[in-house]
């Protein structure tokens, strides 16, 4: 019996995605932007490699700009944010170096990417640096959508199977729109806690109800009475 392996970006990526090079017009990168309904785009190098990213709030920054009444501003005075606000390519404005994952990456460190940078979308890159996808928030999600009778063959198989080899005939495994509900009589009540954890770590589940019972034993030197036998 083998683990399987967790869900990784390769599963979820989409792999058509719309990229601009660093020379595209702002309009053309707005264009683009709308006719993919993408809310963030890789800019690439002439070799395919991503060098930074284009996003939606990159390119309000000019409509900002406009509103302050920036515009009118002398050149000098263009620095900083003004100056990427100013910008006419999709050089002048993208966010760089970008922030990337690999293919191979797990979804939660995807996730805890997204939320440390707060971005929408990652470029999903090789070991060079060359394009290979995009996922995005919703991607990741996708997780979520695994049908209740994989779930409950995988929890069976890695979970019960594994801690109660034993009595595993005896625990039910029933899945409802991804919450768990395990059920059934076990040995050792030390590792029910162990499998409400575990089940909760498989990807997809929504959420774990455990019914699982176990016998209560006494601690050493407990009279009968307390051990729960007649005294």
């Amino acid at each position: 019996m083998t683990t399987r392996s967790p869900h990784t970006v390769n599963d979820v990526m989409t792999t058509t995605v719309v990229a601009v090079g660093p020379d595209a017009r702002f309009r053309e990168v707005v264009s683009a932007m709308r006719q993919w309904q993408a809310s963030a785009v890789p800019v690439l190098d002439g070799d395919g490699r991503v060098t930074g990213v284009v996003s939606e709030a990159d390119l309000l920054a000019k409509e900002e700009l406009r509103a302050r009444g920036a515009a009118l501003a002398a050149p000098a005075e263009l620095r900083g944010e003004g100056a990427r606000a100013g910008g006419l390519t999709a050089r002048d404005v993208m966010t760089s170096p970008a922030v990337t994952v690999t293919a191979s990456a797990t979804l939660p460190q995807a996730a805890r990417l997204m939320a440390r940078h707060r971005v929408k979308r990652l470029p999903v890159v090789d070991g060079s640096g060359m394009l290979k996808g995009i996922v995005s928030r919703g991607d990741l999600l996708k997780v979520f959508l695994r049908a209740d009778d994989e779930l409950s063959d995988e929890i069976r198989e890695e979970v019960v199977d594994r801690l109660f080899p034993v009595t595993r005939r005896s625990v039910t495994v029933e899945v409802d729109q991804g919450t768990v509900t395990l059920s059934g009589a076990v040995a050792d009540p030390a590792l029910v806690p162990v499998a409400e954890r575990l089940a909760r770590s498989v990807e997809g589940v929504v959420d774990v109800r455990c019914l699982l019972t176990a016998p209560v034993t006494a601690p050493a030197g407990a009279s009968g009475r307390e051990a729960g036998r007649p005294g």
